[in-house]
């Protein structure tokens, strides 16, 4: 009788911080449903701003947890995280998973175990721990990027290869509805988001144009633009579920790593406007689900929201589209790098159903 075939164990899953609920921690969320079972390492844990999506779970944190430091104060801490990163207790685990932008890839398994990690971007701040950082990249046993951008700052910063799986969409959420004469940006208000691209170009086009988010630009932004924008803040999922198919359109002005906000606009139907760089060349057809214009050009966005004829894009079209960045085409296809890296059957412990589980056995 041939012997049973080896399957993995529950392993350890690893998210930098979990201090709000953005697109990485969504993307985590949604790893970590795929094993129930599995506990979670992180270096910083805010149980009530993210209590909705890890409400039950297992949660162990760094030692500097003790601190209880939020999210408007946490990169004070920088300079320590490499090292509690190193120490976060997941020796136990002959399978990590770890999903990072930052920290979490360096953490230090066991000898012998497996280690992925589903990679957002390479670190984005200043950050003066290079050294560091290439090395934890060589304790890495696979890599996934987020999209063909953060691949190709993988291989330039680390010199390792990896597979693209796109982040996951909650795309059943949103549904299609009648466009209002008003534009809409979705995003955290910070400088290298760009939005003031976007504002100055609804400024020129004389378009109204929402704004959606909050962050350390609302003020200066809200400020110069009170004219033509309105400036909504954070609201909740409902709130914006309901809000996108109201939009005309989205504008990115951003060159972003994906840009989970502009597939949520597609799955509600409307087209976007994003710069042609980065994500948004995975994520929009110039002409069939949006246009792409230079990056931070204010002119050509401007004339894009003043001359497209918006009414023009079929909103079932563009909505079918975005279903191919679905929760159930990431979970089939971020599985099946999991096992091919482990080299066994990981869907024993997958959380998605025996009805839509894809044969998960590397070959």
């Amino acid at each position: 009788m041939a012997p049973a075939p080896a399957l993995a164990p529950v392993p350890g899953l690893v998210h930098d911080y979990l201090l709000v609920l953005r697109g990485a921690e969504r993307t985590f969320a949604e790893i970590a449903d795929c094993f129930p079972q599995a506990p979670i390492y992180t270096l910083l844990y805010d149980p009530a701003a993210v209590a909705s999506r890890f409400a039950g779970r297992t949660v162990r944190t760094s030692s500097l947890q003790h601190l209880h430091v939020r999210q408007s104060s946490f990169r004070a801490l920088l300079p320590l995280m490499p090292s509690a990163a190193e120490r976060l207790p997941v020796q136990g685990h002959e399978l990590v998973v770890s999903s990072s932008s930052a920290f979490a890839h360096g953490v230090r398994p066991g000898e012998g175990a497996v280690h992925v990690c589903y990679c957002h971007t390479p670190f984005r701040y200043a950050w003066h721990e290079r050294r560091w950082d290439l090395e934890a990249s060589s304790r890495v046993t696979r890599y996934i990027a987020n999209s063909e951008i953060c691949r190709r700052r993988i291989d330039e910063l680390w010199h390792r290869d990896a597979s693209v799986v796109h982040p996951p969409v909650e795309t059943h959420r949103f549904h299609i509805g009648e466009p209002e004469d008003f534009f809409l940006v979705v995003t955290e208000l910070v400088p290298h988001k760009r939005v003031d691209t976007a504002l100055e170009a609804a400024r020129r086009a004389g378009r109204p144009i929402k704004v959606v988010g909050g962050g350390p630009d609302r003020e200066r932004l809200a400020a110069r633009y009170a004219d033509t924008a309105q400036f909504l803040g954070r609201i909740s999922d409902s709130e914006l579920e309901e809000l996108y198919p109201r939009a005309r359109a989205l504008m990115v002005p951003s060159v972003e790593e994906f840009g989970i906000t502009a597939v949520e606009a597609q799955a509600s139907g409307r087209p976007v406007v994003a710069s042609a760089a980065g994500g948004a060349r995975e994520t929009v057809i110039d002409g069939t689900t949006g246009v792409l214009v230079p990056p931070g050009d204010v002119d050509a966005f401007a004339d894009a929201i003043r001359n497209t004829n918006f009414e023009a894009f079929s909103p079932h079209r563009i909505k079918r589209y975005a279903e191919r960045f679905s929760t159930r085409v990431f979970r089939r296809k971020f599985l099946s790098e999991v096992a091919g890296a482990a080299d066994r059957d990981v869907s024993v412990h997958a959380g998605i159903g025996e009805a839509s589980a894809p044969s998960l056995r590397a070959t």
